[in-house]
Order: structure tokens, then C-alpha cells, then sequence
């Protein structure tokens, strides 16, 4: 990948999710954390980013930013929340599920998921503890959430999701040579970082073209088709 490509890459579609929310987690404080994880469990469905940013934005318009706030707000306010948020398509099963992660948290951890990351005892209990926490928490939202916290807890660090592999492989970024994808696309940011952004700039950007463009097929209106293996195949 060239540079100048690399470069439009991250400011076309590098914005981090939580600077898009107005979260900064930049001190790793847990009320900002929480915060995050909340946006992440909504960013985990199959629904538009513009309706989970809407839809977090309501829970921030009622104050139902803690676990000790949504388990008061109950089942119907959720929802009603969720459905202001355009969310509708899945407000019960969401409901259902932060009641039951918030109860969890709550009684495993006094609500504290920085108290979480202290207590496991690596990469992979701290994945284990947080799946734990529902049976709505699945890789997808484990790995959206912890790829924000990799600068900020030491024991975060997910595997590239599905879609972010399958982009970096079009732009021959990730190749086949047995190695693991995340430390080929580690090893890339190294060689190549962007003064001003992070490796999660780096890893939202390929997300975003891969939603829009990479699983779509849509390589004739894709803004990296020249540099694309699959649209030359093609």
C-alpha cells in the first residue's frame, strides 16, 4: 500500500467510534469505560452505525450511562430508549440482555469493569470474564470494545474481526504465509504509522471499508480499488 493511500485511508475513515460519541478514554476512567462498553454492546448487532450512534446518544439524552442507571431504568424504559434510538428491530432482546450483563457486572464486580481487567489474568481470561458477563456478549462486541482499550488496559488485545482480515487481505495488507493477522497488521502500523493515529485508527478505518465496500463487493465505487487484489481479479 502506498503512503499517500494509507494516509487517505485514515482520514477518510479512521475516526474512532468513541471520539465520534464524545467518550474520552484517554485517562481510562471506569465511568468513560462503561460508557464505551455500552456503545460497543449496541455496535455489536447487525444495525447501521448511524442508528447505534442515535441510539447511544438517547441513552446519554436520559442519563442511563451506568449499570446501576439502566438496571433502575427496567425493561420498558430500555426499550423505550432503544426504540427512540431507531433501534427497534432488536430493543427486546437488547433490554434483555444489558438487565442481565448490568445484574453481573454489578454483583461480580460492584459495577466496575476496570475492577474486571484488574482481577483477570491475561488477554484471555479478560475475554473469558467479560463473555461471562451475558449470553448476549460474543466475540464481535468483545472485540470492538477491546480494540478502544488496547492503549489503555495491558492485558487488551483482541484478534482483527472478521471483516477487518478480510480488507486488509484485499489491500494486501494480511497475507497467507502462515503468520498470525494481527501481528502482520501490527507489524504494517509499525513500518508505517501516521503521525496522529493510533493502530485503532488504523484497525476502525479497515473496519469501515470493509462494511461499506470489502463485503459488499462494491470494489467499482470503493475509494482503494486501484490498490485492491480482488478488483483486479476482477
Amino acid at each position: 500500500m502506498k503512503r499517500e493511500t494509507l494516509i487517505n485511508l485514515l482520514e477518510k475513515f479512521g475516526r474512532r467510534y468513541p471520539e465520534v460519541l464524545g467518550i474520552d478514554l484517554s485517562e481510562g476512567k471506569d465511568e468513560n469505560v462503561f460508557k464505551w462498553f455500552l456503545a460497543s454492546v449496541l455496535f455489536g448487532a447487525p444495525i447501521t452505525e448511524t442508528s447505534v450512534i442515535k441510539t447511544y446518544n438517547c441513552f446519554k439524552k436520559y442519563n442511563v450511562l451506568s449499570p446501576k442507571r439502566i438496571i433502575e431504568t427496567g425493561w420498558d424504559g430500555l426499550v423505550k430508549i432503544l426504540d427512540e434510538g431507531s433501534y427497534t428491530r432488536y430493543d427486546f432482546k437488547t433490554a434483555d440482555k444489558l438487565l442481565e450483563v448490568m445484574q453481573n457486572l454489578m454483583e461480580k464486580y460492584n459495577g466496575s469493569l476496570c475492577r474486571l481487567h484488574k482481577e483477570a489474568l491475561d488477554q484471555h481470561d479478560l475475554e473469558k470474564r467479560l463473555k461471562d458477563l451475558g449470553k448476549g456478549i460474543g466475540n464481535i462486541t468483545i472485540g470492538i470494545f477491546l480494540r478502544e482499550m488496547r492503549d489503555i488496559w495491558v492485558k487488551a488485545d483482541p484478534a482483527p474481526t472478521n471483516i477487518v482480515v478480510l480488507t486488509a487481505k484485499n489491500l494486501g495488507i494480511v497475507k497467507e504465509t502462515g503468520e498470525d493477522d494481527l501481528a502482520q497488521l501490527k507489524r504494517f502500523w509499525l513500518k508505517n504509522k501516521v503521525e496522529g493515529n493510533s493502530f485503532a485508527n488504523f484497525e476502525t478505518a479497515l473496519l469501515r471499508v470493509g462494511k461499506g465496500f470489502c463485503r459488499k463487493r462494491r470494489c467499482a465505487v470503493c475509494h482503494f480499488k486501484a490498490e485492491c487484489l480482488i478488483h483486479e481479479v476482477h
